[in-house]
């Protein structure tokens, strides 16, 4: 019972970073280093995640600078953070990539807002369907002997209180990006 549970809680606490992984990559019409991680560099003869060809800041709220750790690859990156689906125009002068953060149009910040909506709405199923599956196996425990009554209320109850602390979890993320996403 209490693999089952731990394994669940698992399973719950990677659904919970993906979806702050998720967030991170939403454009919130501010600067933010964590916007480039999903961009992937032609680099070295294969593709590379840019963090790893280069370090990006926060230059200012509106402004992110890339710095190569090889100045070769200041093409490259030039390329790959334009082709990406953030919708940016960088722009390099020879030693780093300078990439302006534009505000979001107010139709834009309600299309990021339903975005993020539909994340929670797809972590929300993923731990319903973990949920799912434990209690499914603890029934199936029940009835081949393995678990009492009593054990399976407790891995009932467990399981419940590792939802809702989930959940609030999702909202309270929900909450902050939204409000910054609506920030202007």
């Amino acid at each position: 019972m209490a693999l089952e549970l731990n394994e669940a809680k698992q399973k719950m606490e990677s659904a919970l970073e993906h979806l702050h992984n998720e967030l991170k990559k939403v454009r919130t019409g501010r600067a933010n280093p964590a916007m480039l991680d999903s961009v992937m560099v032609s680099a070295y003869g294969q593709p590379m995640p840019l963090k790893h060809v280069a370090n990006v800041v926060a230059a200012d709220a509106q402004l992110l600078v890339v710095t190569p750790f090889d100045p070769n690859n200041l093409g490259p990156i030039s390329s790959a953070v334009s082709e990406s689906s953030l919708e940016l125009n960088p722009s390099d002068d020879g030693h780093v990539v300078r990439v302006p953060v534009p505000p979001l149009s107010e139709e834009r910040r309600h299309e990021l807002v339903k975005q993020i909506n539909a994340a929670a709405e797809d972590t929300r199923v993923a731990l319903r369907n973990i949920r799912h599956d434990v209690l499914a196996t603890g029934k199936d425990q029940k009835k081949s002997g393995e678990l009492s009554e009593n054990e399976l209320e407790r891995l009932e109850k467990q399981v419940a209180e590792a939802m809702e602390d989930s959940q609030q979890q999702i909202e309270s993320a929900l909450g902050q990006k939204e409000a910054e996403i609506m920030k202007v």
